[in-house]
């Protein structure tokens, strides 16, 4: 698919963030909407790290949302225990991105364990250990002030 064709569905289609929506409303350069769109953001060795926006190229719900789908499917096709742990950080968005996480780890029946507060890294490394998850997701943009 084009960046121009998967630019047009997001404003059809991507409609659960108000933010984004208004964010896709208001795009109309050509080299912007490319950025946004020309790929899909890759996962590498420190995780998923992108602007947060709209766009497949940008940290947003649904690029959370596709992420936590794959973990759930790899989860599944293990004999690891079928539960994630998730922690977030004071950074923008976090909270809102571990939430989204939990619900697509719900919708799989696997159990998923979020912290009910800010917490450090080290402590989601705790969780997995002490809980006996098969993953873990930390929602945490440390690279970023808090």
């Amino acid at each position: 698919m084009d960046t121009m064709s998967r630019f047009t569905l997001w404003k059809k289609k991507a409609l659960d963030d108000p933010d984004l929506t208004a964010e896709l409303s208001g795009l109309t350069d050509d080299k912007e909407i490319f950025d946004r769109f020309y790929r899909d953001l890759e996962f590498g060795t420190g995780g998923l790290r992108g602007v947060i926006g709209a766009g497949t190229n940008r940290m947003n719900i649904y690029v959370i949302r596709r992420a936590t789908q794959g973990l759930c499917n790899y989860l599944k096709g293990t004999d690891l225990p079928q539960s994630i742990a998730i922690g977030y950080d004071s950074r923008i968005k976090s909270d809102l991105f571990a939430m989204e996480a939990a619900r697509v780890i719900a919708a799989n029946g696997i159990t998923a364990y979020i912290y009910p507060r800010l917490e450090p890294t080290p402590a989601l490394s705790w969780a997995v250990r002490y809980l006996g998850c098969g993953a873990g997701i930390c929602v945490t943009a440390s690279h970023n002030p808090a």
